[in-house]
């Protein structure tokens, strides 16, 4: 019996085509207008994902992840299959019938493209002035007590939720060669701190990724994000970091050949007694509210 293998090129624009169509269902999911006799669950998968905003839009988290995602989808693609993606393009434009289909996928990237943007438009013109406000309540503030944490800093001290006791502190998930959504979560976290008077509280960050934000690229990560002196990058063994984040419940996906993590954008507010506050999805305005609690006002 012979066996015909699907050839890497093939296989290369398959996956391309399976980006484009994920991100266009997200997309849709986050984006296209509810009738008011829409299923609910459709509402809350929508909330759960991309947040609720006043507009009915996505609310700073979401637009990461409806950006962030396919864009590094795309460029793992690139890295890993970047020839054979080409010779794939090359192969199927060199057939009417793939020119045929190449130009209808881009026709209906290009309409789908226009209709997001007339979508945001609309939204944001009926808008009040806050476009981004978020819609639902802040979570009713929780007592429970935190997962364990125990990891390395970038001193080479290990660090437990212990050393915070006595004070607010804010715990987050990243890791060092992350250049969409990380950078943006931590920035975020550091706004939210001096929108609210509250740049004292410490913010920890455990990485996401310790295979490669090792105890000794710590000090450089730390600095390349302008964190402040009482500030923690936390990484371990492999072992512990991904211990860690399981304990966590912080959900994640590793190519092991780019080494590149998608997860998305949870921001945990600890308080003085050591309970766990809130667990947050991210939204500056949800961080600053809750900052805002956090110092009496």
């Amino acid at each position: 019996m012979t066996v015909v293998r699907a050839s890497r090129p093939g296989l290369a624009v398959a996956a391309l085509g399976a980006i484009l169509a994920i991100s266009a269902a997200w997309w849709a999911l986050a984006l296209w207008p509810l009738a008011a006799t829409a299923p609910e669950w459709i509402a809350r998968t929508r909330e759960v994902c991309f947040g609720a905003t006043a507009t009915g839009l996505p609310h700073a988290g979401g637009w990461i992840l409806l950006i962030g995602e396919p864009i590094g989808m795309l460029l793992i693609l690139r890295v890993v299959w970047g020839e054979e993606l080409r010779a794939g393009l090359r192969a199927l434009h060199s057939a009417p019938a793939g020119r045929f289909a190449s130009g209808a996928v881009m026709l209906a990237v290009a309409v789908g493209a226009s209709a997001a943007a007339l979508r945001v438009s609309t939204a944001m013109q009926d808008a009040e002035p806050d476009y981004f406000a978020v819609n639902t309540p802040l979570p009713a503030r929780s007592d429970l007590a935190p997962p364990p944490l125990a990891l390395i800093d970038q001193h080479g001290a290990r660090v437990t939720l212990a050393a915070v006791r006595g004070e607010w502190a804010v715990v987050t998930f990243a890791f060092g060669h992350c250049d969409d959504i990380c950078p943006v979560i931590v920035e975020t976290v550091k706004q939210a701190r001096r929108d609210t008077g509250m740049e004292q509280v410490p913010l920890l960050i455990v990485t996401l990724d310790p295979w490669r934000d090792t105890p000794e690229r710590l000090t450089s990560i730390a600095a390349g994000w302008t964190l402040s002196a009482h500030d923690r990058v936390l990484s371990g063994t492999i072992g512990e970091v991904n211990s860690a984040l399981d304990e966590w419940r912080i959900a994640r996906a590793r190519d092991p050949e780019t080494g590149f993590v998608s997860h998305g954008s949870m921001v945990a507010v600890i308080d003085p007694a050591g309970r766990l506050a809130w667990r947050l999805d991210g939204s500056p305005q949800r961080i600053r509210e809750a900052l805002t609690l956090a110092a009496g006002r």
